[in-house]
């Protein structure tokens, strides 16, 4: 009789168990959470299914038609240099121990170098070489206008590399010592043909230089010019920190031509010193007078 009732108090109680183990909503959420789970699955895989690559596939064709189009810019773009078409040329010289070998462009279609620039540069293609000149040139199926970039080797190894713009020296230029070290010996900076740190001054309102006034670390230093109202050149010298050195030149109004050479002190290191003559032309370009050789000045006032 114990033996049963023990038997049914312990079904009872494993019955209450069962039935308070967990509730309906609690149920309700299982499935829930369960329905959420499956369909996330779903939409990933579907997801998966329509999203397109992002790697483009291109057929070979096409991918032939984009290399050429690529070389056919890159090609585009050496023909081209600040807005101008250039081409391209070389010069070679010296022997077999130092060979020297000079790369450029220029323009095949002649355009006239600024004419205040102090120096314009040509190719010389009737001598195969480079030219410099003082003035703008007249034959211009011979003078070609360098324009892009420059560079100059010995034996193979570069010594000196800027860029030309229309017949000026632009932007940077550097000079190296054939040697093992490759030592860089000078730099400067141009802005079409004028030293980029130079001061340049106007006729009134106008676009007619009147003055180039080199500045270097503060300083006068390089190349000084001064213009007539006409454009051409009047004087050029040298500056070395502030004073006036060397030969400096006076020229007539027409075609570049000299007419006096002043001789200051040879550095700003010597003695300072009145400039002196030591040599004037005639406007025919004729030395009329060499200090301590001859003065045939007074015959020339005569004529």
């Amino acid at each position: 009789m114990e033996k049963s009732v023990y038997t049914l108090v312990v079904g009872v109680f494993l019955l209450a168990l069962g039935g308070c183990g967990q509730p309906k909503w609690n149920s309700d959420y299982n499935l829930d959470m369960a329905r959420l789970k499956e369909s996330s699955k779903t939409d990933a895989l579907a997801s998966a299914d329509t999203t397109q690559p992002t790697v483009e596939v291109k057929n070979p064709l096409e991918e032939e038609m984009e290399k050429k189009e690529r070389k056919r810019r890159q090609k585009r773009s050496k023909r081209y240099f600040l807005g101008h078409k250039v081409k391209r040329a070389y010069t070679k010289s010296g022997g077999r121990y130092k060979e020297t070998i000079e790369t450029f462009s220029y323009l095949p279609e002649h355009v006239e170098p600024n004419e205040y620039a102090p120096f314009k540069y040509y190719y010389d293609t009737k001598k195969g070489k480079l030219a410099r000149s003082g003035s703008n040139v007249e034959d211009v199926d011979r003078y070609k206008v360098l324009h892009g970039p420059y560079e100059k080797t010995i034996n193979g190894e570069v010594v000196e590399e800027g860029y030309f713009y229309v017949g000026t020296k632009h932007l940077r230029w550097e000079k190296y010592r054939n040697n093992e070290d490759h030592t860089l010996v000078d730099k400067e900076h141009y802005e079409k043909g004028f030293l980029r740190d130079a001061v340049v001054t106007y006729y009134g309102d106008t676009k007619k230089i009147k003055e180039v006034i080199p500045y270097e670390y503060g300083e006068v230093q390089g190349t000084y010019y001064r213009f007539y109202e006409n454009g051409q050149l009047e004087w050029s010298g040298q500056y070395q920190k502030g004073r006036k050195i060397g030969v400096w030149i006076n020229y007539y109004d027409f075609r570049n031509r000299r007419h006096y050479e002043y001789q200051y002190p040879e550095t700003v290191y010597d003695k300072p010193h009145e400039p002196f003559l030591i040599r004037e032309y005639d406007r025919h370009a004729t030395p009329i007078y060499e200090r301590g050789k001859f003065d045939k000045r007074s015959q020339a006032s005569n004529k």
